[in-house]
């Protein structure tokens, strides 16, 4: 006779806080202020511009670096933009996050696909 252990060793794992762990689309992101009305669509900001590499790697000015893509927040967690906090607006469009957790003016678009 076996006995109940309690543990449901078929259940599924708990969901991970924040939504589902995602990577970010392979390519280029050129990331930009908004213009204004008289000028220029955008402003480059050519020091945020990364590529996505791999998988959770990316470069950014020839340093490597990683990023968690959790629900629809993306954190860099290590290189050249570590710290840096974007917002998954549409597959190919993010847009930064301010510390105080609203969308900010810069936003990265997937510009090229390598």
């Amino acid at each position: 006779m076996l006995a109940s252990s309690g543990c449901a060793a078929n259940a599924p794992p708990p969901p991970v806080p924040g939504g589902p762990i995602s990577t970010l689309p392979i390519g280029t992101y050129t990331c930009e202020l908004p213009g204004d009305a008289g000028g220029a669509p955008g402003k480059l900001v050519p020091e945020y511009e990364f590529r996505i590499v791999n998988s959770s790697s990316y470069k950014a000015g020839g340093i490597r670096g990683s990023y968690l893509f959790v629900g629809d927040r993306v954190t860099m967690t290590g290189g050249k933009h570590k710290g840096l906090r974007l917002h998954r607006i549409s597959s190919n469009f993010l847009r930064q996050v301010k510390d105080d957790g609203s969308d900010g003016e810069m936003r990265c678009v997937l510009s090229a696909h390598n």
